[in-house]
């Protein structure tokens, strides 16, 4: 592409102003790195700063780095501000609201349906449980096609569970969890096979690691995994650095997904740049393989009609859009998804939590001690200034770290309720949130710690070799 000049982008439609943007972005990134004369450098940022003053005047929102304009509507939480956006994709979560991310306008964004009180009383009903505490508070609130689900079950067809972990340090934070405890009463309520991918091919292709290292990073996250109690008889764990080359089905499925994605789709919906190296571009197809049930013959024969449930965030929507597309192309059916909302940093709700900055987590690692003093110095507080004005006016616990962490790990209804009212009200105090959150989630760790322990190495090879599990297909 020849250099632009101011000008040149006056008459662009937005999807090429996105691109020349994106493409301005990385010179100036290039310039810095090669430590260019600083003149060359402001004259590029100015061009950067007018392209993104065009993109706005196009599209009336921000350019943001991996989302390309669809609609021209923002998704925002302010009326009317482009700024309040939230921008959520497979490696950034941010908003300006502190109560975080706009689940609602999300939903509308990506095209999924709410999972509402009929749905979830469908779920009761079929299954004859309870249903989870993560359903009955909106931690998973967006689904697509789970009626088929509960159609096929009720119809005695089979379905499989998918879900996954990019691998990207040694230690997990509570927030990875949520995914795989709900996978886990899945699992559990219906008796389906499930398998877990682990992309530490992913994590290499976008961290600054080794291959070495993002295995090691894999069998340990593993263990963890392991640790909440997974059937070894109905469960297989895989690393794609080891699958991919003893799997020629799964191969197989990753070319024919290749063959139908193209280059412009796959920079379209991920946000990737001429810069960026062929093993990023090609990769979502690997992500996307473990959604076809011809990817694990092991598991189930020739059978080619399984329809698959993927439990996730929703900031991986995008690669199962992308799957989704392309499954009747190749003869698949289409996975079915069901998306949780984001476990929030101490910091709170504006992002999610970082394995990369240790206060803005907790730890599966972390000590007794080490839990206190996290939460009790980093977690955003809801409460008033100061004990007189609480007590007045009452603690926000739509913003409170401490409420929105006991809403994951506090199973009990009714206590939750009375902790919500209290705080409220005022008549419980910040401090006393937090010792609460704190008195929850030690014990949590301390029995994660615990099993993880008694884990051998031979465990870890049984769950990950490819095998027959416990049902006939």
């Amino acid at each position: 592409m020849a250099d632009l000049r101011e000008g040149d982008f006056c008459s662009c439609n937005p999807l090429e102003l996105f691109e020349q943007v994106t493409a301005q972005g990385e010179k100036v990134r290039s310039l810095k790195a090669e430590k260019a004369p600083k003149d060359e450098i402001e004259a590029a940022v100015k061009l950067l700063l007018s392209l993104k003053l065009s993109y706005k005047t196009a599209t009336g929102q921000e350019y943001k780095a991996g989302s390309p304009p669809t609609d021209f509507a923002p998704v925002s939480n302010g009326p009317g501000d482009a700024g309040d956006e939230d921008l959520v994709d497979p490696w950034t979560v941010q908003t300006s609201n502190a109560k975080g991310v706009d689940y609602d306008k999300l939903i509308v964004r990506f095209g999924s349906s709410k999972i509402d009180n009929d749905l979830i009383n469908r779920i009761e009903r079929v299954t004859g449980h309870k249903p989870h505490h993560f359903l009955r508070r909106g931690i998973f609130f967006s689904h697509r096609d789970m009626n088929q689900i509960l159609d096929a079950y009720e119809n005695k067809k089979p379905f499989y569970l998918y879900t996954g972990r990019g691998p990207s340090s040694e230690a997990i934070h509570v927030g990875h969890l949520i995914p795989f405890i709900f996978t886990k009463w899945l699992q559990d309520v219906f008796n389906v096979p499930l398998v877990i991918q682990l992309t530490d091919d992913e994590k290499y292709l976008w961290k600054d690691l080794t291959v070495e290292k993002a295995y090691q990073y894999t069998i340990e996250n593993v263990k963890d995994l392991i640790a909440l109690g997974f059937d070894v008889n109905k469960t297989f764990i895989f690393s794609d650095l080891d699958y991919l080359g003893t799997s020629p089905e799964f191969y197989k499925n990753i070319l024919r997904v290749q063959k139908h994605v193209t280059f412009n789709q796959v920079k379209g919906i991920f946000g990737f740049t001429d810069s960026d190296c062929i093993g990023k571009i090609s990769f979502p197809a690997i992500q996307a393989a473990p959604s076809f049930c011809t990817s694990f013959p092991q598991i189930f024969n020739d059978k080619k009609d399984i329809q698959c449930l993927i439990p996730c965030a929703i900031d991986q929507d995008p690669y199962f859009r992308m799957t989704r597309d392309v499954a009747p192309r190749i003869g698949y059916p289409k996975p079915a998804l069901m998306h949780s909302v984001f476990f929030p940093a101490l910091q709170g709700a504006q992002t999610k939590m970082s394995a990369s900055d240790p206060n803005s987590s907790i730890f599966l690692t972390d000590t007794p001690k080490q839990i206190k003093t996290k939460i009790n110095k980093h977690a955003f507080s809801g409460g008033k200034d100061t004990v007189e004005e609480h007590r007045k006016y009452g603690g926000n616990c739509d913003v409170d770290v401490s409420y929105m962490y006991l809403t994951f790990f506090l199973e009990d209804d009714e206590k939750l309720d009375q902790i919500k009212q209290a705080y409220t009200s005022g008549a419980l105090l910040t401090g006393e949130l937090k010792k609460l959150l704190i008195e929850t989630l030690q014990p949590v760790i301390a029995a994660h710690q615990q099993r993880r322990k008694q884990l051998t190495s031979e465990m870890v090879k049984e769950f990950m070799t490819p095998r027959k599990l416990a049902f006939d297909y």
